[in-house]
């Protein structure tokens, strides 16, 4: 089928994965979305419904401008709140704008076993062989790691680097040129390369530097344009930042099980989607005594506003200070900056008068 030509809305940067996965193991075309801007925003914004949340308009706005793009057959997944749906929405929307498109609602099934998933994907391209994707699939697993990993050492590591610039200069071209990469070996030796080269860039960082956990929502905390680049905007205040949340932890690897063990005394049911791990990587911040925690999340993302009065009692039981952020389409940045900077200089504080 070599007329589709298959997209997929942004995640933070695994749109690299994803590429590998629709070309070499589902092989068709693949149409990266365009880089999220205010345009995007504001093409999701104008034919979403009023109160939806934000992802969600991203989503659309993503899907709107591949469609713009060349764009084909469109993909969505599904998820523990209402990202479940939002493929049978967008469809509706999309095709109300009068665009003619194929749809597949990888959320409609439950991918309980690997069978399953592969009988969606070939709704994709039937012409997909299992002996492909059996080939590929682990490759992609594997980048989405090595990406996390990478990206975790650059978040401890950027705002402290000799040469301002040179962590996302490296890894814009780490990210480049591992989009030609097929085989895990290449892909190991790769990785190899790469993160000896983050490690050999000079940084100058204090012993006891500013320690910051960034917690809350799966989408508005892994698209840096949808938190309005709050990662470096504390990077540029030279804190080190945490953030636990990633495609390796909260998918790869389920560690569900193990947050609700941690978190027993705090909360007895699961609140659903983020809001598990969110108060559980809180409580590893308080514990490890962080000087300060982030919470980031779309405006009515109902399972992160549950978490939220337990968050305030790790607040109040740790003595941590937890900094509250809310975005929706009208966020001003001028707005976020000037709590950014009232949060830094309040943990400064603290940390002298220790």
């Amino acid at each position: 089928m070599t007329d589709v030509k298959a997209t997929f809305p942004h995640l933070g940067n695994y749109f690299v994965p994803l590429e590998v996965l629709f070309t070499a193991g589902i092989e068709v075309d693949y149409i990266v979305p365009p880089p999220i801007t205010n345009r995007t925003l504001e093409l999701g914004t104008r034919h979403s419904p009023d109160f939806v949340c934000t992802p969600f308009k991203y989503n659309l706005g993503n899907y709107i401008e591949s469609l713009e793009a060349g764009a084909n057959t469109l993909v969505q997944v599904g998820g523990a709140c209402r990202l479940d749906y939002y493929g049978e929405l967008h469809e509706q929307i999309l095709r109300d704008l009068g665009y003619d498109f194929r749809f597949v609602n990888i959320g409609s099934t439950k991918l309980t076993k690997p069978l399953t998933f592969y009988n969606i994907l070939k709704e994709i391209n039937p012409d997909m062989t299992l002996k492909n994707i059996a080939r590929v699939l682990p490759v992609v697993l594997k980048m989405i790691q090595y990406i996390d990993e990478a990206e975790d050492f650059i978040r401890k590591n950027i705002g402290f680097e000799r040469n301002p610039g040179e962590f996302d200069h490296t890894h814009q071209r780490f990210l480049l040129e591992m989009r030609s990469i097929r085989s895990k070996k290449e892909l190991y030796n790769y990785y190899i390369k790469y993160m000896n080269i983050f490690k050999s860039i000079e940084v100058d960082k204090p012993k006891k530097p500013l320690r910051v956990g960034v917690i809350g929502e799966y989408y508005t905390i892994m698209v840096p344009f949808s938190n309005h680049f709050i990662e470096k905007e504390l990077a540029t205040m030279g804190i080190v930042i945490d953030r636990w949340m990633n495609l390796t932890n909260s998918v790869i690897h389920d560690f569900r099980p193990e947050a609700k063990e941690h978190i027993k005394n705090y909360v007895t049911f699961d609140m659903g989607a983020t809001a598990m791990y969110t108060i559980d990587k809180a409580l590893q911040f308080a514990k490890k005594g962080y000087d300060g925690i982030i919470h980031v999340k779309s405006f009515g993302c109902t399972p992160e506003t549950d978490a939220i009065p337990v968050l305030q009692n790790i607040s109040s039981d740790y003595k941590i200070p937890i900094l509250y952020f809310s975005f929706d389409s009208q966020t001003s940045e001028i707005g976020i900056k000037t709590r950014l900077e009232a949060f830094y200089d309040m943990i400064i504080m603290r940390k002298e008068a220790v």
